[in-house]
């Protein structure tokens, strides 16, 4: 089978009309138009700061400020992939927080007797606010799907009834400050160090290419045509230079001085002459890692991610096929709500404390990330990949306005202008590959 793959290939490539690069390496042109923007963001505005973009600061900061929506614009792919938009995710990720907040101030320590200060406050409080984040997704699913509600209007009227119920949960006082173990899952104040975080870096390195292999593998095993090997140690390369770099990159981010201080001075030490230290990765952006590697999983290899994609594909026939479509939209908005209480651990720990504004404008962020990724509005075709990658080059877009001095008013304009523009590009692009 490896010889019959070969020659597949290798004749593909005869009478003057040899496979490009990009369709040897099998390169999604999408992806890299994508990566190419991305760059394209970032040099901009690199230029416009004078090289304060690009430092390891801004992108260490860059970072940790997209994880809450990248972690949201995961579930919204699956969202929008069955023809359903979310309108409620700001809110609810709202109500999550105050959940969680208000479970490791005041209502955990009350029923439970857990002392303040405990470990276990978060954990219960992670646990409850999960839970609480999926009751009400499943909640908003069942009206979408059993009662035949639009999910327009189901969620249109989330986002005015959960950013509210917020508000009574915490009397609309802020709350904080949240545990310290909370917090660690906010970025900076949750970091895996230089020496972890090379490891970390090291283990996906291995992971990536041994997936690689697996797929190839799999191709050769059901006689499928497969790159040729310098294409495989090509991609492969790629993937350990960005993920080493990427490492390299948030490691270079030293820790400053005055807050060395002040760690050593908490244990009675002083800081050693000369001695430095490094952030690392975040443990908010492994968490991502996490929820990326999850959803792909779910969206490639389970019958779930199947029916979510055949459904959106074809409703009728999906449901004609046996699946049971209004089940599938419960479990898909639970799914969302899940994934929006973990984005409200993210967000809330990195402020340190809930406040009611919290997730203000997320849902817009969110379905602009998931479009600007490539998910179709029409249903059926999306990527998770796609949508972290869409929410990344939204907060560089804010992020860069901001360095620069736009004024809100003109960055949301800027916003929209992007996302009406990514919908047209999507529209002519799947004209012409006939997709």
């Amino acid at each position: 089978m490896t010889d019959t793959s070969s020659d597949k290939s290798a004749s593909s490539g005869r009478g003057g009309a040899s496979r490009s690069l990009f369709s040897q390496l099998e390169l999604d042109l999408r992806l890299l138009g994508m990566i190419g923007a991305f760059l394209l963001i970032c040099v901009l505005f690199n230029i416009l700061t004078g090289g304060q973009f690009l430092t390891p600061r801004n992108l260490f900061n860059l970072t940790i400020q997209t994880v809450s929506v990248a972690i949201m614009a995961t579930g919204m792919v699956f969202i929008i992939v069955t023809r359903h938009i979310d309108l409620a995710v700001g809110s609810l990720l709202a109500t999550c927080s105050a959940i969680m907040a208000m479970t490791q101030t005041s209502w955990a320590i009350d029923l439970l007797g857990i002392p303040l200060g405990s470990p276990a406050l978060a954990w219960v409080a992670i646990v409850v606010g999960i839970a609480a984040g999926a009751i009400i997704g499943a909640f908003q699913g069942w009206l979408v799907g059993y009662l035949t509600i639009p999910a327009f209007i189901v969620t249109l009227g989330g986002l005015l009834v959960w950013r509210n119920v917020a508000w009574y949960l915490t009397s609309g006082q802020t709350i904080g400050p949240l545990n310290e173990t909370f917090q660690l899952f906010g970025g900076i104040n949750g970091t895996l160090g230089a020496t972890w975080s090379w490891i970390a870096g090291l283990v996906a390195s291995v992971a990536a290419v041994l997936a690689l292999v697996s797929a190839r593998r799999a191709k050769k095993r059901h006689d499928f045509p497969v790159k040729p090997m310098w294409a495989e140690f090509a991609v492969g390369a790629i993937f350990v230079v960005a993920i080493m770099g990427f490492i390299a990159i948030l490691n270079s981010y030293q820790i400053p001085e005055r807050v060395l201080e002040r760690q050593f001075a908490a244990e009675g030490l002083e800081v050693p002459a000369g001695y430095t230290a490094s952030y690392g990765l975040p443990i908010s952006v492994l968490l991502l890692i996490a929820v990326a590697v999850v959803m792909t999983v779910v969206a490639r290899k389970t019958r779930f991610g199947r029916y979510v994609f055949a459904t959106g594909g074809n409703p009728d026939a999906a449901e004609l096929s046996g699946i049971n479509t209004r089940l599938l939209t419960v479990k898909v908005f639970a799914l969302m709500g899940a994934l929006v209480a973990i984005a409200a651990l993210v967000a809330s720990s990195r402020l340190t404390f809930h406040s009611n504004d919290i997730g203000t404008l997320d849902e817009l962020r969110v379905i602009a990330a998931a479009v600007i990724g490539g998910t179709a509005l029409a249903g059926g075709i999306g990527t998770i990949y796609g949508a972290i990658l869409g929410a990344l080059i939204m907060q560089s877009l804010q992020s860069g306005m901001a360095m620069v001095g736009v004024d809100a008013p003109l960055q949301n304009i800027v916003v929209g202008s992007v996302l009406v523009a990514a919908v047209l590009i999507d529209i002519i692009y799947r004209r012409r590959v006939g997709g």
